[in-house]
């Protein structure tokens, strides 16, 4: 299992799709909201994603292919 800490940006044409919903059905990730800030027009949110390894690096290859900024913070990786 690993655990990816992940910040999200997005602008005024993304901030209205629902990213975190499509995490959660469409990869086998878990997702935590850490923090997050979004209103009509910008929105800032930090996550983390926990699961599989390949799953969790497809789920951060997706989100980069959304027009969001995405930036990893940190990676834990357990047994």
């Amino acid at each position: 299992m690993t655990k990816v800490a992940v910040n999200l940006t997005a602008g005024n044409e993304s901030v209205n799709e629902p990213w975190i919903w499509r995490l959660s059905r469409e990869f086998n990730v878990r997702v935590n909201i850490i923090r997050a800030s979004v209103d009509a027009d910008y929105g800032f949110m930090q996550i983390e994603l926990d699961g599989e390894v390949e799953d969790v690096q497809r789920a951060t290859a997706w989100l980069m292919t959304t027009g969001m900024h995405v930036e990893a913070q940190s990676r834990a990786v357990g047994a």
